[in-house]
């Protein structure tokens, strides 16, 4: 009971955090309708000081964040002028500015590093905006273009400006000025047992398309590896992405891959939809009930559709209006296994073929804080905030039975007084019958606290923790839990170890020098998670306690062909099969604790994972 007791109580703290999030002016027709209703009814109008806050002015809030130092923009004062040219200049990397345009490489090292690098097109740049010649001009659709850019790849930095033309009231220039980063990224590594090279183009001639391949050779038995992937960003400002990709590991194992999406690139976007294809022929290890260890081969393929589309809630202008949506979604999927294990490994037979519809429906409402120094140095950063309320539902055809679906989700997050905070909780589970099965709860949130200085130092604290609950799962190993790198503790190897529930908290200390030598900067972090598993004895924090204690370093250097890498060692007091007091080296990075986002997109079954 007392996980469902935490539940309750974070769900509550949520709500209470939501309180304070913004809402739309009162200029806003249907809020107006809200507000006035809740006025002529008792009930409701406590209802409604729980739910909402009348919206302060922007200088009222970025007063009210004055620790989190935010970088806002406002072009309020050229709304509505005509827009009559627009200027897009691309730089490389070194010794430019995206800021000051009268920086200019003078170093020789600079000039040559430039020499090898290929600039983004302007049209490239141009297919990312969302604003055009002769319209008028829309602060929204400045910042939006302006973040669509910077969220690129071979982007560091990008500054939008309008341009006043001289003795005219009605129009206005925008200038578009985008600093390259390096692109072509080489990474490799060699041991006694085999080495790899992998050479990644993020900006390939230019044009925004990045290519990667990465070879593997294994010195123990001479054979090969490979990886290899393309992927094509914004076809002719569809914002429509395409991309495949093909793998062969060193158990010549393949896996083959191809996707044609277009996400919900921005809350000023009303359709979304995409295709998806995987091919995968692999073995692995099993073992059946008279504890005989066998490989068991697998081959499956995939394909799904899905489409979305979103709808303004509220009438008006104002920033929250227009990222606030009622967005409806439908996927289907199919799994087909062309070759499966034998029944003996796999009684219920969990790897079978299936098919699957969704539906989500719900309310999306997201906006955008930039900020720096937080996993980049120096480099302004966009930080999601905003709310989801979402349901989707379903059935699942598998194994001759249908299965209904239901699910919901509830997310939000915004700056406060003492940092930034968000918070996610999800539902799921099957119904068979009008009994649950392979139900999921997850709660995870995220924190950091502002940029605070210790000397010249700068620094922030990040804390995530993460539940995951698990019940009436199905009788297999595979249906289960674990801690193993990726959704559990960076560098862990736990194969053996298995649960049905599953808390992790991560804690991660940042700093920032801002002094340099020899035009390195050096940004020491450090790493400490812990992680619980239960298996259904109701002992939860009574099991054993797995950790991982780290220390990195991320080193940036805008003249070299890495503008920025790091080095991080990890000390492990136990691991189930490597033993106790285990050190490794680059097991974890710095941006290993990630943003929650607050967009409904395809619909989806909550993994448990």
């Amino acid at each position: 009971m007392r996980y469902y007791f935490y539940l309750v109580m974070l769900f509550f703290s949520c709500q209470i955090l939501s309180a304070q999030s913004i809402i739309p002016t009162k200029s806003d027709s249907v809020y107006k309708k809200i507000d006035d209703f809740s006025k002529e009814r008792k009930f409701f109008k406590v209802v409604h000081k729980l739910m909402f806050r009348p919206r302060k002015s922007e200088a009222a809030k970025i007063q009210k964040q004055k620790g989190a130092s935010p970088i806002q923009k406002s072009f309020e004062k050229y709304s509505c002028r005509i827009i009559r040219n627009i200027t897009i200049e691309t730089t490389d990397p070194f010794g430019y500015s995206a800021e000051n345009e009268k920086e200019v490489p003078e170093k020789k090292l600079e000039r040559y590093g430039n020499s090898l690098h290929v600039k983004s097109k302007k049209w490239t740049i141009k297919n990312l905006l969302l604003f055009k010649k002769n319209q008028e001009l829309d602060s929204l659709l400045i910042k939006e273009s302006e973040r669509l850019i910077r969220s690129q790849r071979f982007v560091r930095s990008v500054v939008i400006k309008p341009i006043a033309i001289e003795n005219c009231q009605d129009s206005i220039d925008i200038s578009v000025r985008v600093l390259d980063t390096w692109s072509l990224i080489p990474t490799g590594a060699f041991s006694n047992s085999k080495a790899n090279l992998e050479l990644t183009q993020r900006n390939f001639f230019g044009l925004g398309h990045e290519a990667s391949f990465d070879y593997i050779r294994s010195f123990t038995n001479n054979t090969f590896a490979y990886d290899s992937r393309y992927s094509i960003q914004n076809i002719k400002n569809t914002f429509i992405n395409t991309s495949v990709s093909s793998r062969t590991d060193l158990e010549n194992n393949t896996y083959k891959a191809f996707k044609i999406e277009r996400p919900f690139y921005s809350t000023l976007a009303h359709w979304a939809g995409g295709f998806y294809y995987d091919y995968k022929n692999y073995s692995e290890f099993l073992t059946n009930a008279n504890l005989v260890t066998s490989y068991q081969n697998y081959k499956i393929k995939t394909y799904e559709f899905w489409a979305a589309h979103s709808s303004k809630i509220f009438a008006g202008n104002s920033d929250f209006s227009r990222a606030t949506n009622l967005i409806t979604s439908l996927g289907f999927t199919n799994t087909t296994y062309l070759k499966q294990p034998e029944l003996s490994y796999d009684p219920i037979r969990f790897s079978n073929s299936s098919k699957r519809y969704l539906a989500t429906i719900g309310i999306s409402s997201q906006q955008f804080y930039q900020d720096k120094y937080l996993f980049r140095f120096g480099v302004i950063e966009d930080i999601p905030y905003g709310k989801v309320f979402s349901f989707t539902g379903g059935f699942e055809n598998k194994n001759n039975l249908n299965r209904a679906y239901f699910g919901g989700r509830f997310s939000y997050g915004d700056y406060l007084d003492f940092g930034y905070i968000s918070a996610n909780i999800e539902y799921g589970s099957f119904f068979n019958n009008g009994k649950t099965e392979q139900t999921t709860i997850k709660i995870e949130t995220n924190y950091f606290t502002n940029l605070f200085s210790i000397g010249n130092w700068k620094f922030r604290q990040f804390v995530r923790p993460v539940l995951v609950l698990g019940s009436n799962r199905l009788n297999t190993t595979r249906d289960r839990l674990n801690l193993i790198d990726v959704n559990g503790i960076p560098g862990f190897n736990s194969s053996p170890l298995v649960g049905t529930r599953k808390f992790l908290t991560t804690f991660q200390t940042q700093s920032y020098n801002p002094k340099n030598w020899y035009g390195f900067n050096l940004s020491p972090f450090m790493n400490f998670t812990i992680g619980f598993l239960d298996n259904g004895n109701h002992k939860f924090f009574n099991n054993k306690m797995y950790s991982q204690i780290g220390v990195g370093v991320l080193i940036n250097n805008n003249y070299l062909i890495f503008n920025s890498f790091q080095f991080s060692f990890s000390y492990y007091p136990s691991l189930p099969i490597d033993g106790s007091n285990i050190i490794k080296t680059n097991t974890f990075q710095n941006t290993d604790i990630n943003f929650n986002n607050f967009q409904i997109g395809q619909p989806y079954v909550l993994p448990y994972e």
